[in-house]
């Protein structure tokens, strides 16, 4: 028995450490560990669903703080990544939830036409504005699955254990996500 939780625990730590600092309690070296490792992809799904810089990395912070306050708790049934985009998840929702009106995220670029590329970085942010306006107009959970999915680079199994769905579930919201996705940008 006691060699079973050894070969256990160390098949764990080769499959991703941070799994195995929490299951020994090392809980900071496991925050740490977990923000080197994911902290970027973190903050990258935070700008995805609340566009501000600022913001994203302030909640991104914000997700690593609750996920250090619930790793006693962590039951270990998914991958460490699923279970941190599931909270920053939840911190981008509640901070969505507050906001009383979005801002305008597009700022007016004169194009300079003496100017290297400033045609190209104007066509770039309205492509960008677009894209968040379908973005905005998809169901809150079809656009949690699709930048999850996609923004964030997490499987179909870690999309549906970040939002607490099975898998199918998930393929069907990225792909309804992606349908409404590509009638808003073709209209």
């Amino acid at each position: 028995m006691g060699a079973e939780i050894l070969a256990t625990d160390t098949a764990a730590s080769d499959a991703d450490p941070a799994a195995a600092m929490i299951a020994r309690g090392d809980y900071r070296g496991a925050i740490a560990r977990c923000a080197v490792e994911h902290g970027p992809a973190l903050g990258r799904l935070c700008m995805a669903f609340l566009g501000s810089q600022a913001e994203a990395e302030e909640a991104a912070q914000e997700a690593l703080i609750a996920a250090l306050d619930a790793m006693p708790s962590y039951r270990g049934e998914g991958t460490v990544r699923a279970w941190l985009f599931g909270i920053a998840r939840r911190v981008c929702a509640r901070r969505l939830e507050t906001r009383v009106r979005r801002e305008n995220r597009l700022r007016l670029v004169q194009a300079d036409e003496a100017a290297p590329g400033a045609e190209a970085l104007v066509a770039t942010r309205q492509l960008a504005h677009r894209v968040r306006a379908a973005l905005e107009q998809l169901k809150p959970t079809e656009r949690e699955a699709v930048v999850l999915r996609y923004d964030s680079d997490l499987s179909f199994s870690e999309v549906a254990e970040a939002c607490g769905i099975d898998e199918a579930a998930a393929r069907k919201r990225v792909s309804r996500a992606l349908e409404r996705l590509r009638k808003a940008l073709c209209e």
